[in-house]
């Protein structure tokens, strides 16, 4: 029934984008090897019996699955994006099960168009998410960025390490932040008026 987990971390093995790996042996297994994204780790489930030549054999094929698993999901997201408050909520959870271990759980996710000074809003305490409609129109992986970061807001009200190492996991989180400050920066020089980031903090 033992159960054990070796992590290993970015000096030792990480996934394409740099997420940590984390090998759990297990006796209950016999041949079966499957793997799985927990807390922004990517777990490779391998049975106890495995060598260290199976085990590095094993967890790279399963990696490379997880890595095609995770392309095509980009490139159904990117053909069917969330546009209904309904897709959207959907796609919240998903969000939050891959890179939150599932943990921010919202009440309710829905665009709105009354949001003039920020991207993204989260009352914690309801447990409720708005994004700005304006957002729509932007590429997917920067609505992914503004909803985990509310997501993350569920979790951690500011914005201390603890909130930032939320949002670890989402690769796109450095490239989407320097999107939106390019956003805000032409808004500034009167290219267009638009919001400064999530929660109306500029360069979130």
């Amino acid at each position: 029934m033992s159960e054990r987990a070796v992590p290993l971390t970015a000096g030792e093995l990480t996934t394409h984008d740099g997420a940590p790996v984390i090998v759990r042996r297990s006796a209950r297994r016999r041949r079966t090897v499957t793997a799985f994204w927990e807390d922004g780790n990517a777990v490779v489930a391998i049975p106890a019996s495995f060598t260290r030549a199976q085990e590095r054999e094993w967890v790279q094929r399963m990696l490379d699955k997880l890595r095609r698993q995770g392309e095509r999901r980009a490139q159904g997201a990117g053909r069917r994006r969330p546009s209904g408050d309904a897709e959207l909520a959907a796609h919240a959870a998903a969000l939050s099960g891959r890179y939150l271990g599932g943990r921010a759980v919202p009440t309710s996710v829905r665009w709105v168009s009354n949001q003039n000074s920020r991207w993204g809003s989260a009352t914690p305490a309801e447990g409720s998410i708005r994004l700005s409609d304006k957002l729509k129109p932007m590429p997917q992986w920067v609505i992914d960025y503004v909803l985990l970061h509310e997501l993350a807001h569920l979790l951690v009200a500011g914005h201390n390490s603890a909130f930032w190492r939320l949002l670890e996991a989402y690769p796109e989180t450095q490239r989407a932040k320097a999107f939106l400050e390019g956003v805000a920066f032409a808004s500034s020089r009167g290219l267009g008026r638009e919001p400064e980031g999530p929660d109306g903090e500029s360069g979130c």
